[in-house]
């Protein structure tokens, strides 16, 4: 990676690179900024970040196989629901879960500490669910379903909501299933169980009618189903919700696998659905638009996409903003003025790569949170909180992976005012106002050069939290040096910084560092 030499100065932002001499080449280029001129770019919802819960996990199925899983760990049910996947997908990617137990003090503990957020269960199999009309759920689905959501199950999900401080995010069976004679979906279901959902003490903040609409095929819709279909459905969807439900958010239309790439390049027989025809379909509507995007297929489904070498690459990290503009000018010009919602996101598609569950993929999580907040979108839910190689937890011991640390410091560090940082050759910096502090700013400097180190200098005082790793494909993760990992009886560590006097920081090669400034005296703050 290139650093430009010169000197720039603007926003209360001076970026200086060392330039001349030998000597002086070998030093770290120097950034410095001043937090207390930083301008507010906006603001993000409490619950930016947040998380999905597949809703397979919630009733228990075939979902992606872990690299390292052994026959031992996989159920003995693993013929259970072998059809319950993917339409055209290769089974042996797939491997039986239990129903997750969301009464678990870990998983909720841990789940807590981010705080607020929104909870997200849907997902490709959402789907082809049917909901159960009494608490005497059948065996095996009705016809045009492929799994059964128990109102226990669901119940358990409300349960861990509340325990949590979550917001319900979800979306509706649509398959076969829940159609009449001649093909047009029916809010039977629906209704049942948003009623349901009301009458143990829940409630559902956003819904999208389908997952995934764009691959309506893949997810289980009627033959030869398409936009104008869609159109169609997703109006008495929305009818729905307005006479039914009215303090539902309406999300939508939550596509994903579309670039700015001409849709004439992609093949028709793949059965794809583009945005723009769906939209177009659909009408008015929504109270917020909402989007997928995953950067790559993993090498689960699709050997040779990405590779860990290209991890911290400005073509990988870049690509979350290549998704969300496309996306965006469909929203500008089909829903203008509602917000951006990234409702499924990670790694990579089809459960991560191996390294997606290390250090390596902490770059892009932290770096599309900043990015993604400094567009001014309002939520982002990554994929998952505990299943799979890309969940934040290990899905066998909850353990917390490096990402559900960095959340966990954003959480705590990182405000709802976003500030404008600028943007610097060799470093990506982003700055948001203090959590739960008047005038103190928290910035966020990830250096993605594997070998150089790069110099912040700051006026004032700051305290540092470095995250960094021996390895950048391990699983332990470091804060200040100190590797992070529960305490005895799941009690967390503490998370202490390193006070740094006014002048230069250090941001080591390969690492991500937070910078509280409680004394920025920042008037955006206020």
């Amino acid at each position: 990676m290139t650093r430009s030499s010169g000197f720039k100065v603007g926003m209360g932002i001076a970026v200086a690179a060392l330039a001349g001499s030998q000597d002086a080449a070998a030093q770290a280029p120097t950034l410095s900024v001043d937090p207390s001129r930083l301008p507010r770019l906006g603001t993000i919802d409490v619950r930016f970040q947040s998380y999905n819960l597949e809703m397979v996990e919630v009733t228990g199925g075939r979902f992606w196989k872990p690299y390292k899983a052994s026959a031992a760990a996989q159920s003995a049910r693993g013929a259970d629901n072998s059809g319950n996947i993917p339409t055209g997908a290769n089974p042996d990617l797939y491997a039986y879960r239990e129903p997750i137990d969301l009464s678990n003090p870990r998983l909720r503990a841990l789940a807590a500490a981010l705080a607020p957020a929104y909870l997200r269960v849907s997902g490709t199999w959402a789907n082809t669910t049917y909901f159960a009309e009494s608490d005497d759920a059948p065996s095996t689905p009705p016809n045009g379903f492929r799994a059964v959501l128990s109102r226990e199950r669901w119940k358990a999900v409300i349960d861990f909501a509340h325990a949590v401080s979550a917001e319900i995010v979800t979306s509706m069976a649509t398959s076969p299933g829940a159609r009449d004679a001649a093909g047009q979906w029916q809010s039977d279901q629906a209704r049942r169980f948003f009623a349901y959902t009301r009458s143990v003490g829940g409630r559902i903040a956003a819904a999208e009618f389908m997952n995934e609409p764009t691959l309506a095929a893949m997810g289980g819709a009627p033959d030869g189903y398409d936009a104008a279909a869609y159109g169609q459905d997703f109006k008495a969807f929305a009818a729905f919700i307005k006479a039914s439900e009215p303090d539902v958010m309406v999300l939508g239309p939550g596509s994903i696998g579309e670039t700015a790439a001409p849709q004439s390049s992609r093949p028709s027989s793949s059965g794809f659905i583009s945005t723009r025809d769906l939209l177009a379909a659909s009408g008015p509507g929504i109270d917020a638009f909402s989007y997928h995007h995953y950067g790559a297929v993993s090498q689960r489904c699709a050997p040779g996409q990405t590779t860990p070498e290209a991890a911290l690459s400005e073509a990988w990290l870049a690509s979350t903003g290549r998704t969300l503009a496309f996306y965006q000018s469909l929203r500008d010009e089909f829903a203008p003025d509602k917000p951006m919602w990234l409702t499924e996101t990670a790694e990579t598609a089809c459960g991560g790569n191996p390294w997606a569950s290390t250090f390596l993929d902490t770059f892009r999580y932290l770096d599309q949170l900043g990015r993604l907040a400094k567009a001014g979108v309002q939520m982002v839910a990554h994929n998952t909180l505990a299943a799979s190689d890309y969940g934040l937890l290990d899905e066998q011991t909850l353990r917390p992976r490096p990402n559900y640390w960095a959340a966990l410091l954003w959480r705590r560090l990182m405000g709802t005012i976003v500030l404008d940082a600028g943007v610097h050759d060799g470093m990506h910096l982003y700055a948001h106002c203090r959590r739960g502090a008047r005038r103190a700013v928290t910035l966020l400097a990830i250096n993605t050069d594997r070998t150089a180190a790069v110099t912040l200098r700051l006026p004032v005082a700051s305290e540092r939290y470095t995250l960094s790793a021996d390895d950048l494909q391990s699983a332990e993760v470091k804060l200040n040096g100190t590797a992070l990992e529960l305490e005895p009886n799941d009690d967390f560590p503490r998370l202490a910084a390193v006070t740094s006097p006014p002048g230069s920081v250090e941001i080591g090669p390969a690492t991500i560092t937070f910078l509280t400034v409680e004394d920025a005296k920042n008037p955006a703050c206020d």
